[in-house]
């Protein structure tokens, strides 16, 4: 399987992404944000943490306007499949791919430790791994993680069964303490916490690691 990580001026999640992808077996490309095009045999992309052009405008706002991008919204409507980690998941909201915004953290400071995470929905690529209501053990490190959606769009997602986590301990103050959520078609991810930095029993977890095997056997079988 082949992924392709995309690299704006600021990811600092980047070489992270790439190897959570290798040790689950997969061929990693690094794509810087000015190429237009993603190469043709692309499995998955994942658009890394970060600070992606220093959070200028809207977090997410510049790096979701580079010409990768344009390839990667193509990749996705063809149905690729794409993983947007932190400064990623606000990347794929800018784009469109994914519904609602990354506002400030309620408490107005950044965060960075480990959070509970529940597994909302097993029904995924990303989420097939594991059992649905799991607790996992993943790191947060971030400013503005706290996720807005109206009542509408809410019940949407929950109806659709498009949230793929939630905080035990919302702590950023997410609307209805979600951590990440899916699109229409389950094929895009976005998440705040970092699955990319638990993979290794010395980075203090490896809770991370059923995701990217998950999603992996899942693509070799389609």
């Amino acid at each position: 399987m082949k992924a392709a990580v995309v690299v704006f001026p600021g990811s600092n999640c980047d070489r992270d992404l790439a190897v959570a992808f290798e040790r689950a077996g997969a061929d990693v490309s690094m794509i810087w944000h000015k190429d237009t095009e993603l190469p043709g045999d692309i499995d998955i992309v994942g658009i890394p943490g970060g600070f992606s052009f220093g959070d200028y405008l809207r977090c997410g706002a510049i790096a979701a306007n580079s010409p990768i991008c344009r390839s990667v919204v193509k990749h996705a409507e063809r149905g690729g499949y794409v993983l947007g980690v932190c400064n990623g998941f606000q990347v794929l909201t800018e784009t469109g791919l994914l519904p609602g915004a990354l506002m400030r953290n309620a408490n107005l400071k950044f965060i960075c430790r480990p959070v509970g995470l529940e597994v909302a929905t097993a029904d995924s690529a990303f989420t097939s791994g594991y059992e649905k209501g799991q607790v996992l053990t993943v790191p947060v490190a971030h400013h503005d993680g706290n996720y807005n959606a109206d009542a509408e769009l809410l019940a949407r997602l929950n109806g659709e069964d498009r949230v793929a986590f939630r905080y035990t301990d919302n702590p950023n103050g997410s609307v209805d303490s979600i951590a990440g959520v899916l699109s229409d078609n389950r094929r895009v991810l976005g998440m705040m916490p970092h699955p990319e930095r638990c993979v290794d029993e010395r980075h203090g977890g490896t809770d991370g690691v059923a995701m990217f095997r998950a999603l992996l056997d899942q693509l070799a079988t389609a």
